[in-house]
């Protein structure tokens, strides 16, 4: 009986549907943030009470095109992480999920407080968020750990987030 050779899997996906597949959700993602945020900048957000320690308007752009190279990057290595068989497939299909989830909440939360003026409920958005960023670094930790870390400033953004949104509907 000859020997079995071991013949190494291939990715899931392709290199260029991954890639499409990592960057199109974070970008619709971004252009829904920007559609309900930048009428509303200089008219409705101007006007609200803020606390002091809320930056300036340019940093907001300047962190989320870091913090949203760093998602793609991150859906881009979990993608290529996806195991072909046995039983941590379940696993990864539930950190995927995950993934997608805080994107939804993450595309959800400007049209909530920026275009809706809704800040209580967009604090109750942020606060998912900031949980499901965090249970996605968890269960991502195990497929790619670079995937997971590349996360973490992106959680960090989103608690600074949240105590911001919390800050803004006490002072409204």
């Amino acid at each position: 009986m000859p020997a079995a050779t071991h013949v190494p899997d291939a990715p899931a996906l392709s290199p260029w549907l991954r890639l499409a597949a990592a960057i199109l959700p974070v970008i619709a993602t971004a252009l829904i943030g920007s559609a309900a945020t930048q009428e509303n900048i200089p008219t409705w957000y101007a006007g609200l009470n803020k606390p002091s320690f809320n930056p300036p308007n340019w940093v907001f752009p300047a962190a989320w095109t870091i913090l949203y190279s760093m998602i793609a990057l991150s859906l881009w290595r979990l993608l290529g992480a996806m195991p072909r068989t046995g039983p941590s497939r379940r696993g990864w299909w539930l950190a995927l999920a995950a993934f997608l989830v805080q994107l939804a909440l993450n595309a959800a939360w400007s049209p909530v407080f920026f275009a809706e003026h809704a800040i209580g409920a967009a604090l109750v958005v942020v606060v998912m968020m900031l949980v499901m960023v965090l249970w996605t670094i968890r269960l991502s930790w195990r497929f790619d750990r670079l995937a997971s870390w590349l996360l973490v400033p992106y959680a960090a953004w989103v608690a600074f987030a949240t105590v911001l949104n919390a800050a803004i509907l006490r002072l409204n």
